[in-house]
């Protein structure tokens, strides 16, 4: 009998809900480090900084996409508003972290704005900022990443990253999408 008729599934082929997705930690760390400090080399302020670190998180977000929604969910999409913002807390922040997002809010003053919190987002945690860069916030590479899937998605948002209580995605949602959500609520 022979195992050379079988057809070969390269590792691409597999679905993602099986086996460990596990990176090492130290890895990680040592990883998106050195991409913080090339960001870093090719920047003069701390606003570039984040811009460059928020177009990289849009990448991923960006391969993230293709991997959830083509690979794992058959090319299913949400489209409620509401249901993607779930998504993203739950089962992206499990798939990139390990664990949920600690809150999702929407905002009080704003229709178009949510909050996502994190107390210590594990992109800070290994890193040490100089006090002549203050108030820049690693975060917003997850932001980069948060704003991809939902605009690949079809919900145009802007989002960033801010200093409260941790650190708080502000994802800001554009008109269309939050009329278009409640277009779908009067049905």
């Amino acid at each position: 009998m022979s195992l050379s008729n079988r057809p070969k599934t390269s590792i691409l082929d597999k679905p993602l809900s099986k086996g460990k997705g596990e990176v090492s930690l130290s890895c990680f760390a040592l990883l998106f480090s050195e991409v913080v400090q090339y960001s870093q080399n090719k920047s003069s302020t701390v606003p570039e900084l984040q811009n460059r670190l928020h177009s990289l998180g849009y990448n991923v977000g960006s391969k993230i996409i293709d991997l959830y929604f083509v690979r794992e969910r058959n090319a299913k999409r949400e489209i409620k508003l509401l249901n993607i913002l779930l998504f993203i807390k739950s089962t992206l922040w499990k798939a990139l972290f390990g664990r949920e997002a600690e809150k999702l809010e929407h905002s009080n003053d704003d229709e178009n704005t949510y909050y996502l919190m994190e107390k210590e987002p594990l992109v800070n945690k290994f890193i040490s900022v100089p006090r002549d860069k203050g108030s820049l916030n690693c975060a917003i590479f997850i932001a980069g990443i948060i704003e991809s899937v939902l605009t690949g998605t079809g919900f145009a948002a802007k989002v960033t990253a801010h200093w409260h209580k941790g650190t708080t995605y502000m994802v800001k949602f554009d008109e269309s999408v939050v009329a278009r959500d409640k277009q779908l609520e009067d049905k």
